[in-house]
């Protein structure tokens, strides 16, 4: 399923959904960071998803971590949230959801990197180098929060 993201653009699809996510940064034991590059739009991204029901929100963030990289890891903080209601994902179904993302930080603990059907390429990379990468600017700014260690509670 294919997937455009929307953020501050006036002509942007009205939302018609919300659905709690999570994101994760996994740093490594040298620094570096775990990325993955979406399927539905060619982009680098951190991993994550929606949360299922009977799921804890960092729940979430390990099993979509899994899920999408192969990697099994352990929450260790929070980067930030990220509500912003000018930032919307719309897919070929129909749904056009509002962001609402708690993204957290986490170490990773054992398994072997894979793509999954959500991805096409997962790899870790040096914090320096992912400033080449193209992503969506929603993902770059908490890697930016993340970089800069301006993780306020709220965005």
């Amino acid at each position: 399923m294919g997937r455009r993201d929307y953020e501050d653009d006036p002509n942007a699809p009205v939302a018609n959904s919300l659905v709690p996510a999570a994101s994760v940064v996994v740093v490594d034991d040298v620094g570096r960071v775990l990325l993955q590059r979406r399927r539905d739009n060619g982009m680098w991204a951190l991993p994550g998803g929606g949360m299922r029901i009977g799921e804890s929100l960092p729940d979430c963030a390990v099993r979509e971590t899994k899920e999408e990289t192969g990697m099994d890891v352990e929450v260790v903080g929070i980067v930030g949230t990220y509500t912003n209601p000018r930032h919307v994902f719309a897919y070929d179904d129909g749904e056009v959801r509002q962001e609402f993302s708690v993204c957290f930080l986490a170490r990773p603990l054992a398994g072997r990197l894979a793509v999954s059907d959500e991805s096409t390429d997962v790899r870790w990379f040096e914090p320096g180098k992912i400033d080449e990468l193209p992503m969506v600017p929603s993902i770059r700014k908490r890697l930016n929060d993340w970089r800069s260690g301006d993780t306020p509670a709220l965005r």
